[in-house]
């Protein structure tokens, strides 16, 4: 079969490798859809944690079953699912008290073992998902909603909570979505205009405030009655932005960081044990974040195809990566298609 393989920082390679097959347990899926992620990006630009090369990128996927391995109901054949790329041990002490997202031996599907760019895919069939109801589209951009979901959930948030968004990339937008549908007031904060304006008249945000052009604290002080915010996200993979979102959160609020980054973050440890912080990561997602991600897609909730900008071929994507990856490109969410390997180029 053919697959994309990241041979090296900014080197993909259209290669032929052998075909999967499924070990007992496992089902195969044709791919039919691939989402590029913040993950992909920075794995292509040398940056991603937790990375080696050469790796077959991808984790966020739609495709029908095409096969199922021994101990795996037949049925499923032909049926559309998406997958959970997140593969746990289910014997680490995280997995055993629930917390398969961040399992000591976690194996992440295009991170730490071949993902998606390619024709064909077998992973355990608990980790194959069917949908009768969504669109492949849809089905491929759930996993990054998700991470938004697990954050969301994380931090418990709750109605009429000002939840502020720093970031304003698909997972902040994802964020964005289901803080909304808790009853959440928002805002989201960036440095790029267009996508502040998309968040607040695409995807509903009640306020979006300019991390450089506006004064942020005072905005928010004036959004809750005198206070800062109740919860504050990350999802800027910035050092410096991260530092600052400590500012950002008021007395007894949590402060989410959803990012990773290769460095160190810190803070002024008078003003974070004055307003008595919690400080909390958000890594991967569960079953229960997806499931919920799911149910609002069903449920006409979320916007999610709307982050949809570009669009192409399977074998054009070594040519569209470089390009994508500029911030001048103007990309939100980059979808690649494995069904329509012969148009090139996008849109």
């Amino acid at each position: 079969m053919r697959a994309l393989v990241c041979t090296q920082p900014h080197s993909l390679e259209l290669r032929e490798i052998p075909e999967p097959r499924c070990a007992p347990g496992e089902a195969m899926i044709r791919v039919r859809r691939v989402g590029i992620c913040g993950t992909d990006i920075h794995a292509y630009g040398g940056n991603q944690p937790y990375f080696e090369y050469p790796r077959v990128l991808g984790h966020e996927l739609s495709g029908d079953i095409v096969a199922t391995g021994e101990g795996v109901d037949s049925e499923l054949i032909g049926q559309s699912a998406y997958v959970i790329p997140y593969l746990h041990c289910g014997e680490c002490r995280a997995c055993r008290q629930g917390k398969t997202n961040c399992c000591q031996n976690m194996q992440v599907v295009g991170v730490h073992r071949d993902g998606g760019m390619a024709e064909y895919l077998s992973v355990p069939a608990d980790h194959l998902v069917t949908s009768d109801t969504l669109e492949p589209e849809s089905l491929a951009l759930i996993e990054c909603l998700a991470i938004g979901a697990h954050a969301v959930r994380r931090a418990a948030v709750e109605a009429e909570e000002l939840a502020v968004v720093v970031g304003a990339g698909p997972i902040g937008m994802g964020i964005l979505q289901i803080a909304k549908s808790r009853g959440a007031r928002t805002v989201v904060v960036d440095t790029n205009h267009e996508r502040l304006a998309f968040c607040r008249d695409t995807l509903g945000a009640d306020c979006v405030l300019h991390a450089l052009d506006d004064n942020v604290e005072e905005q928010l002080l004036a959004l809750n009655s005198g206070a800062l915010a109740d919860v504050v996200f990350d999802a800027t993979g910035n050092p410096k932005a991260m530092n600052r979102g400590f500012d950002f959160a008021g007395h007894g609020a949590r402060y989410v960081l959803v990012s990773v980054v290769k460095a160190d973050i810190a803070f002024h440890d008078p003003d974070f044990h004055k307003k008595e912080l919690s400080l909390l990561g958000s890594r991967n997602a569960t079953r229960e974040d997806f499931e919920t991600v799911a149910r609002l897609m069903a449920e006409g909730r979320l916007q999610s195809t709307a982050m949809i900008t570009h669009t192409g071929a399977f074998d054009a994507l070594p040519e569209l990566m470089p390009a994508w990856c500029q911030p001048e490109s103007g990309v939100i969410k980059a979808m690649v298609e494995l069904d329509t390997t012969s148009r090139k180029g996008h849109s």
